[in-house]
């Protein structure tokens, strides 16, 4: 294959990979919001908060809870779709996943305390939450696009067999 064709390969593989991630970040964001403006303001919640102290901290109004259920949403969206549509992989599955799951044991407690850490820092800033969200998610997606590129699929892209 000439090496032009792969440098276009390359880039149209990012734009599917950026795209899925957009979605991913599209239900990252919805359900980040979801908790932070709806969920812990309901009178049933707010309950649960007053007689439940460990469920009150995982919900006050913290970065950091919403942010791992968030995450852990837009992940499983975002591997499901690039592994079948964006590297085309039949690889193991599992394996896979794993792989996945140790770049998210690096890359989940350090974007959790940097983002606790500068919401916390600039809590006076009124959509810091949302700013912190948003340079952590560009920041995930261009890692994991290269972590999937050269270690979660490397040899296995375009090996899935596709239905006539």
């Amino acid at each position: 294959m000439s090496e032009e064709k792969k440098s276009k390969g390359g880039v149209w593989q990012f734009i599917k990979f950026a795209f899925f991630s957009a979605s991913a970040g599209i239900i990252q964001v919805l359900s980040f919001t979801l908790m932070s403006e709806v969920i812990i303001k309901l009178p049933a919640l707010q309950n649960l908060m007053d007689t439940n102290a460990t469920f009150a901290k995982i919900m006050q109004n913290e970065y950091g809870p919403m942010y791992l259920i968030a995450l852990l949403l837009s992940v499983i969206w975002n591997f499901t779709f690039n592994r079948k549509f964006t590297f085309k992989s039949a690889n193991n599955v599992p394996i896979a996943m794993l792989k996945v799951l140790a770049f998210y044991c690096v890359f989940t407690p350090i974007s959790t305390i940097l983002g606790n850490h500068f919401t916390a820092k600039f809590a006076d800033v009124t959509a810091i939450n949302y700013i912190v969200l948003a340079c952590t998610m560009a920041c995930n997606m261009i890692t994991e696009f290269l972590y999937d590129k050269f270690v979660v699929f490397r040899g296995s892209e375009n090996t899935a067999v596709k239905k006539k």
